[in-house]
């Protein structure tokens, strides 16, 4: 299975059997922004989840988040911010379009106010490192080591295809959960597309202790960044709005007529015929490929966004909590 398979294939089993928000290819790492990529990453739901549903669909900026805003008097959005003008501009803008602020023109200026408190919305966050061959593991042993002492999500696991041996469990850390993916046909207990048998449980990390992230590696010595146990936890919040906005389902579906709709899994995937296998339309596919068909009909016809309404606790449209003022719509 290609690794991209794996990843939709798991991620629908996961919305399926699990309670929380999924979303893949999130940034985890906090001194080296970009450094560290999570294939996966499960935020569970908090004591205010739904009044964080019912403000926006859309991530919430951090800018926005800790700017010196609230639920009352509305101010001139420059006095509220401490970062540069064009990312508070930025910020104040898009937070004002996904409804988190509402804006008021006095005397040429733009006063802000928050529709309503930033809740308190989301619990555990675990990252899950999809490897399913380990044949191949790349850089493995080091990801994980970095996600065990950063220590920015709860939980770390591995999840693999491969038959795992004592060696593979050796070089990993202890404290990364492993799972074994068994493909639909492959398993006795499989159930719409994967199984997944937990061979190791993950150890809960220290996400409110400082944190040790490698940085560049070189003869003798690694370079590393201590990160504050603050620096963390404005990480994981931009973390869990990342997941909340952007979901997992990030995929095209080809303009190809071998590929299908299947949802067997529980969630619509892009199948290819000719493949025999879930495909990424945006590096695999296209005229110069052996199968390539002219589409019948049109891919647009997939809407997941639709699908990810229908089928996970995130509404796509929610009510929201704008204040209707005289005059405010004409500024937004």
């Amino acid at each position: 299975m290609s690794e991209f398979a794996f990843e939709l294939e798991l991620c629908a089993h996961l919305e399926r059997r699990r309670e929380g928000v999924l979303a893949r290819q999130l940034g985890a790492s906090v001194a080296d922004p970009g450094g560290r990529i999570l294939d996966v990453v499960r935020v569970e739901p908090g004591p205010a989840f739904d009044d964080r549903v019912a403000l926006s669909s859309a991530a919430v900026p951090d800018a926005a988040i800790e700017a010196e805003i609230g639920t009352g008097r509305a101010r001139y959005w420059k006095d509220a911010f401490d970062c540069h003008p064009d990312q508070a501009r930025r910020a104040v803008d898009r937070a004002c379009e996904i409804g988190f602020f509402e804006r008021e023109r006095r005397t040429g200026r733009d006063y802000v106010r928050q529709v309503a408190r930033y809740p308190d919305w989301y619990d555990r966050i675990v990252g899950i490192e999809n490897k399913p061959d380990l044949g191949r593991p790349g850089d493995l042993e080091a990801q994980l080591r970095t996600d065990v002492s950063l220590a920015v999500v709860d939980e770390i696991v591995l999840a693999t295809e491969s038959y795992v041996t004592r060696a593979h469990l050796n070089r990993i850390p202890d404290a990364v959960g492993v799972w074994r993916v068994h493909r639909e046909g492959s398993s006795a207990e499989g159930e719409g597309g994967v199984d997944v048998e937990v061979l190791r449980e993950a150890e809960p990390l220290g996400v409110d202790e400082p944190g040790i992230e490698p940085l560049e590696s070189h003869p003798g010595r690694t370079d590393i960044a201590v990160v504050s146990p603050d620096a963390k936890a404005r990480k994981r919040r931009r973390i869990a709005e990342r997941a909340y906005g952007k979901g997992w389902r990030t995929y095209e579906f080809p303009a190809c007529g071998a590929c299908r709709r299947d949802d067997s899994s529980g969630a619509t995937l892009p199948y290819c015929e000719w493949k025999g296998r879930v495909v990424d339309a945006g590096s695999e596919c296209g005229a110069s490929c052996g199968g390539y068909e002219p589409e019948s009909e049109p891919s647009s016809e997939v809407d997941l966004e639709a699908e990810r309404d229908r089928r996970t606790p995130w509404a796509a449209d929610p009510d929201g909590k704008r204040r209707q003022q005289s005059g405010l719509d004409q500024f937004g």
